[in-house]
């Protein structure tokens, strides 16, 4: 299968779940984003795994259990997001064994794959199917336009009744203000109208 490369482009905080963080994932040669929502925790595991000279002062999960690997002389080739279903990303870790080449693939929670994979420099991949259903194509290059606060309390909740234009202009608004959340119930949207059509 032809995979697609991904970069940790950053994590933010989630303005619509409380407690909750967005990982942003891009492609890298179309720079579209895939924003997967974690929690705090793995939200602070990714970074400190991320930020090679930051030690805590006990081991994390995901540390632990990279020395579990690196003890039984695994090491981790690849992390493969290979699925959505209901919003919810699925992922795969394909361990190696340096010994004796057996592979092993384990099922995981995204944040749980990138966590690991940011402590062995571990590509991270998805697949075209995943990235036309959750990927936003950021558009830095357009004139941004003034939204007025009234219109956005209006349609929040309401997207069946805006027009196609307004729909694109939200979802790029969502985007820039990083509500990813926001962004995928919009797309959503947009996705539901271009399949009546077709």
């Amino acid at each position: 299968m032809d995979y697609k490369r991904l970069t940790i482009r950053g994590i933010s905080y989630s303005q619509t779940q409380s407690g909750a963080y967005a990982l942003l994932l891009e492609h890298e040669e179309t720079n579209i984003k895939l924003p997967v929502v974690i929690g705090n925790f793995e939200a602070q595991s990714i970074s400190l795994g991320l930020e090679k000279d930051i030690h805590p002062p006990r081991p994390l999960t995901h540390d632990l259990f990279s020395k579990f690997v690196l003890a039984t002389h695994f090491e981790i080739e690849s992390v493969i997001i290979y699925q959505i279903i209901d919003g919810v990303f699925f992922s795969n870790i394909n361990f190696k064994n340096k010994t004796t080449a057996e592979e092993l693939i384990l099922d995981a929670r995204t944040s749980d794959a990138v966590a690991m994979a940011v402590r062995f420099d571990a590509p991270i991949y998805t697949t075209q199917q995943v990235l036309n259903e959750a990927g936003i194509l950021l558009e830095l290059d357009l004139p941004s336009k003034e939204v007025e606060s009234e219109e956005e309390i209006a349609v929040e909740g309401n997207l069946s009744t805006l027009t196609n234009e307004d729909l694109k202009k939200l979802l790029d608004d969502a985007v820039k203000d990083e509500d990813f959340d926001a962004a995928l119930e919009i797309q959503e949207e947009i996705k539901r109208r271009k399949k009546k059509i077709d």
